[in-house]
């Protein structure tokens, strides 16, 4: 990224929190527009707008705020009607939020719409280069660079694909472009290069999204467009050209979810939605894969190069925010079940390490979205090296699922709520199942036992999600409190850690989350009676060692609420408030300890009147560095 960028800027590079919608077929597109937007709000945006080819010319309309002021606006529109447009939700980078800055962006003759996600890293440049060959500009926009420069090639008699194609050529950068050429109003063109596009097909329409979950009631048959490819995008269908415009081949890929599952149904929130199909979620990825009566693990997607994992001699396990730590737990897990050495980094920091790549290692990259800026440039480099890449994934077709070697996929559907939940426990889910796989191709010990209990974690998952009415009673208790200590020890310290981010996603209360054997290395200094510690201590091989951290707190006044094993009455003399979960296997513990941790943040959250499905400043997918 340039250097020039301000500090605004370079906060909202981080998130890219953009959104795509565009529609070409024989309904009028506006409703779908605005619906495909809508389903896009979670991204969090700060202005929408839309250009649709309406009476033989685009127009456009934008707004700052939600999308239902967009909507609003348009209500008395009657004559707005066309059967091809475009859409976009905006996070302000290049220029603060207005309706001028708003997409979409044309150029000076109002003939070429553009909506974009991403950066363009030499707009300046290139809008230096433009002006002094007499374009105007109106925004303060990168992306209004591209309706210009296409303006620009066009001067030279060339035909529009050839004006796109040569246009592209001068850009640098991370972006996904929807682009309509008014005097073309039979194609609606998508372009994309490290920044998320999908296009719908249906019969006689077909659609454009920066997220499948905006497709959802529209069609289940989607093409993932790949870096450097251009789609020209028919009512009747779909072509798709490289950028040395050679045609490509397209994989539709059939989605699994349904309207009803992106939907809140009964619930106040996604969160809180997602947080309670947490059960089913497990069973999704174990369905086909697990049957432990014959101590079998079957995972399809990596008997393509089983030959190479029997020989894995370590594992590099990459992933950035809640992945990492549902990698963290997966570190304890392969080392302990599959006798494997395995290391967890954030992927933002292994790109720059000079890490010396081993023969026989796998890399693993962990992402729900499988868009993740960071952790696709880390598997990169590890492709580069000569490394065995993996993913786990939850979005089918999504760029790590393509670009890795072999994966799994978590079968979570959609996640709507900004804060993962349920894509946690389907990581976890799955690292168990890999876990296991990896045991058996290096001809490890049986794992009945570890088996016979995962096939019983959902029903443990219900039974504490029905107490949920508990957890809120505590969240009442502590929700004014401004700071949080969170303790655990072995398979509970990325799960402390995981609690710790859930309460400042969600509530923007300050939390910690710690390893309890750290305690005495700094953070007891803190210990007093205004800092709650949340610690996790179940009976297992370490609670002793819990123990004692808690009779430390004590004897500082510090207020502690643990998460314990039914039936622990030892734990009650301790602990001010007390949680209690079913009993399972120590590396189980994870998929119990978390819920009421994930529940506690959306009940401070709400308590505090937060909007929890879109906490401020974050996206749910970070596709841009």
């Amino acid at each position: 990224m340039s250097g020039k960028l301000n500090l605004m800027q370079k906060v909202a590079n981080l998130y890219n929190m953009c959104g795509i919608v565009g529609y070409i077929g024989e309904e009028n597109s506006l409703p779908i527009l605005i619906n495909g937007l809508k389903a896009l709000e979670y991204r969090g945006y700060d202005s929408a707008g839309i250009a649709i080819f309406s009476n033989n010319k685009v127009k456009v309309r934008k707004s700052v705020g939600e999308v239902k002021i967009l909507e609003n606006d348009l209500k008395d529109q009657t004559s707005l009607v066309g059967h091809l447009g475009i859409g976009h939700t905006r996070w302000a980078t290049h220029g603060a939020p207005s309706v001028i800055n708003a997409h979409p962006h044309s150029d000076c003759t109002r003939r070429i719409f553009v909506v974009h996600n991403g950066i363009i890293e030499n707009y300046k440049e290139l809008k230096k280069y433009l002006q002094n060959r007499g374009h105007s500009f109106l925004s303060n926009t990168d992306t209004e660079i591209v309706s210009h420069l296409i303006e620009d090639f066009l001067r030279e008699k060339k035909d529009f694909k050839t004006a796109l194609f040569d246009a592209l050529k001068m850009i640098k950068g991370a972006y996904a472009f929807a682009i309509i050429d008014s005097k073309n109003p039979d194609t609606l063109y998508a372009v994309r290069l490290s920044s998320p596009l999908v296009i719908g097909v249906g019969k006689h329409e077909n659609f454009l999204a920066s997220d499948p979950s905006a497709l959802i009631g529209k069609t289940k048959d989607v093409i993932y467009l790949k870096d450097g490819e251009i789609g020209e995008i028919t009512k009747g269908g779909v072509s798709i050209t490289n950028l040395r415009k050679q045609k490509t081949p397209s994989e539709i890929v059939r989605l699994e979810w349904d309207l009803e599952q992106a939907q809140k149904g009964n619930y106040p929130h996604f969160m809180l939605k997602e947080i309670f199909e947490g059960a089913e979620v497990v069973l999704y990825a174990l369905r086909g894969r697990l049957r432990s009566k014959e101590n079998l693990v079957k995972l399809g997607g990596l008997e393509q190069v089983a030959e190479k994992l029997k020989e894995t001699k370590r594992l590099l396990i990459l992933a950035c925010g809640t992945s990492y730590y549902a990698g963290l737990v997966g570190e304890y897990l392969f080392e302990e079940i599959s006798k494997i050495p395995t290391e967890v980094h954030f992927a933002s920091e292994f790109r720059y390490r000079e890490e010396p790549f081993e023969k026989k290692t796998v890399a693993i990259a962990i992402s729900q979205s499988g868009e993740t800026a960071d952790t696709l440039a880390a598997i990169r480099k590890a492709k580069k090296n000569g490394i065995l890449t993996l993913g786990i994934v939850n979005t089918v077709g999504s760029t790590i699922a393509r670009e890795t070697e072999a994966g799994v996929y978590n079968h979570a559907g959609p996640e709507i709520g900004v804060a993962s939940t349920k894509a946690f426990l389907s990581q976890l889910t799955v690292l168990t199942l890999m876990a296991v796989y990896l045991s058996k191709s290096n001809g490890k010990s049986s794992n009945h036992a570890l088996l016979y209990e995962l096939e019983r974690i959902p029903e443990k998952i219900r039974t504490i999600l029905s107490k949920a009415s508990e957890v809120e009673k505590l969240a009442e208790k502590y929700k004014n409190c401004d700071n949080f200590l969170f303790l655990g020890r072995r398979y509970n310290y990325p799960v402390a850690l995981e609690g710790a981010l859930k309460l400042k996603e969600i509530s923007y209360i300050h939390a910690e989350g710690y390893g309890a054997g750290e305690m005495k290395h700094g953070p007891i200094a803190m210990i007093c009676e205004k800092l709650p510690t949340m610690a996790i201590v179940p009976q297992n091989s370490i609670s002793e060692k819990m123990f004692s951290n808690l009779e430390e707190i004590k004897a500082r006044k510090g207020p502690i609420f643990a998460i314990a094993t039914e039936g622990d009455e030892g734990i009650e003399m301790l602990a001010d408030n007390v949680f209690f979960i079913p009993k399972t296997i120590e590396p189980l513990e994870p998929f119990l300890t978390v819920i009421p941790l994930q529940l506690f943040a959306y009940y401070i959250g709400t308590k505090r009147g937060f909007n929890v499905d879109k906490p401020r400043n974050l996206a749910k997918s970070v596709t841009v560095e």
